[in-house]
């Protein structure tokens, strides 16, 4: 599976040197769930630029309510079911069987006892993540193509961003069918001449 290649150049005010989130939210789910910090962009300063791949890929992963992970996350794609059971050598995570809805990641809890977290990975960092997911419970993940991106401050990669933070951002870029763009930020800047930090897609090319 391809990367999309996408390229953040700064061009904005900012005088800050503010840092910049890019997320994807878990639409699989009836209410507004927090979001990961997928990736956090820092000391870009004004007139530099800072290269990154979007792959297609995707990973699912669990802990369990020992604190242990599973040491490697799976390859996972849209309409599969995984699931984490028991076996004799201790809590396993495996494909399980094609899941209820070609548009989701599904994970299912099979332990007896124990709640576990469900994980997506994208390029080796979290994506999101559905905590306490009870025993014959399942975590679903669906994703649309696009990226959210917003300016923040003190955010790192692989948190859960409180509400505060993810009602500042606003800006959904769209994915389909990119092979690579530009992210350009503009905007920004002190007192009266200040303007809002906006994000555009420049330079783009489709597959």
């Amino acid at each position: 599976m391809s990367s999309i290649k996408l390229n953040f150049i700064n061009e904005s005010n900012d005088l800050n040197n503010s840092e910049v989130v890019f997320f994807q939210k878990n639409v699989g789910t009836n209410f507004d769930e927090l979001s990961v910090a997928w990736k956090v962009i820092k000391n870009c300063a004004t007139g530099w630029h800072h290269p990154f791949e979007y792959p297609m890929e995707m990973k699912v992963s669990a802990s369990d309510s020992w604190g242990n992970e599973i040491s490697k996350p799976i390859v996972a794609n849209n309409g599969q079911l995984f699931h984490v059971y028991e076996d004799q050598s201790g809590n396993q995570l495996s494909y399980d069987s094609p899941g209820t809805s070609r548009k989701e990641v599904q994970l299912r809890n099979d332990l007896i006892k124990g709640s576990i977290d469900a994980k997506i990975y994208k390029s080796g960092k979290l994506l999101a993540v559905k905590t306490g997911v009870s025993p014959s419970q399942k975590a679903v993940f669906q994703f649309k193509p696009t990226l959210w991106v917003g300016v923040v401050s003190q955010v790192e990669e692989g948190e859960i961003m409180n509400s505060a933070v993810m009602s500042d951002i606003n800006t959904e870029l769209g994915l389909l069918g990119l092979k690579s763009a530009d992210i350009v930020m503009t905007g920004g800047g002190t007192g009266v001449n200040a303007t809002k930090f906006q994000f555009s897609l420049e330079n783009v090319v489709y597959e």
